[in-house]
């Protein structure tokens, strides 16, 4: 239903539309106050960059986080990433990440994050304080926030949003009543603007997620996914259809699919209800990092990798690390 809503096909979002101008009104006044300087943002002793987003729900920003901080890896810089740590709840924040930190305590995305890349983490509501843990331990050149575009507590020297190239804007207006946590105008004042599929708008980089060889959570067997046989496909993420059909571009039929609420936590026995026996269960990468601990046989993940293409992607690489290593 939300989804309708959002995308204008429901004529429901007429009714939400008080909410909507009450939320548009408060996050504009937050905003405003930053610029004209009645808030002070806190401005690091390093650049920070912000990869956030317009709309709620999954856009594929953790990618690039992932793949921008890949990218600088390979140009020798010494990043860090911090994250609100949504879907977890530390015992006290700021909370660096460690080889045994769970997705309980620091949320999905993170953990995802610091297994994939092994670059310092750290988590927090309040965003700066995770610099400061960060800067305390490690001897950094950049910092990379994944999401709080929104977040104007923290003044960063790069701001780059990711779009869903299929869905863009929705109805264009702002929540409830459509999917915007801030106005399409808002592109005009950013550095770069990355497109994940769909047809990306002049200037716009070029975004495309490449699935890997399905992984088995219990034995670490590698192989092509469209091998596996009865597949039930789950997905905790904003926006599951999109790793539905990443399933289908890869041959994969599914008996099944099952959505499940962003950063939902799992448990052992629901996981198990969800197949029977000759099924095998495909989830996301994201998922598959809280459920490690109490992994099955037949359970799988894909993991995805954002690919950026076109020059804007090289010379938004070639301004961070100019950033970094001034």
């Amino acid at each position: 239903m939300i989804a309708r809503i959002w995308s204008g096909e429901s004529p429901f979002w007429r009714l939400l539309l008080p909410l909507s101008w009450l939320y548009g009104l408060v996050s504009g006044l937050i905003r405003l106050s930053y610029r004209l300087g009645l808030k002070k943002a806190w401005r690091a002793p390093v650049p920070v960059v912000v990869v956030g987003n317009l709309t709620a729900g999954g856009n594929g920003k953790t990618p690039v986080v992932i793949w921008l901080v890949e990218q600088l890896q390979q140009r020798h810089i010494r990043v860090g990433v911090v994250s609100r740590g949504y879907g977890g709840k530390a015992e006290h924040y700021p909370l660096l990440l460690e080889p045994h930190t769970t997705t309980a305590s620091a949320g999905d995305e993170p953990v995802l994050i610091y297994q994939r890349t092994g670059v310092p983490v750290a988590v927090s509501p309040v965003r700066a304080d995770a610099v400061r843990a960060l800067l305390a331990q490690h001897d950094l050149q950049l910092i990379i926030t994944d999401d709080g575009l929104q977040h104007y507590r923290l003044a960063r020297d790069v701001e780059i949003v990711v779009v869903d190239g299929v869905r863009r804007f929705g109805n264009g207006w702002w929540l409830p009543a459509g999917p915007m946590r801030e106005r399409v105008s808002r592109l005009q004042s950013v550095d770069a603007v990355i497109t994940n599929g769909g047809t990306p708008a002049p200037g716009e980089i070029p975004m495309r997620l490449q699935a890997g060889r399905a992984v088995n959570l219990y034995t670490g067997e590698q192989r092509d996914v469209a091998t596996l046989e009865n597949v039930v496909a789950m997905a905790g993420i904003g926006h599951p259809p999109r790793f539905f059909a990443t399933l289908e571009g890869c041959g994969v039929r599914a008996v099944n699919t099952i959505a499940l609420n962003d950063h939902q936590a799992l448990a052992q026995d629901d996981l198990l209800a969800m197949t029977r026996t000759g099924q095998n269960l495909v989830m996301t990468e994201k998922d598959a990092v809280k459920c490690r601990a109490f992994a099955q046989a037949n359970w799988w993940y894909l993991p995805v990798d954002a690919e950026l293409s076109g020059d804007g992607a090289q010379r938004l690489l070639e301004k961070l690390t100019a950033l970094a290593q001034r």
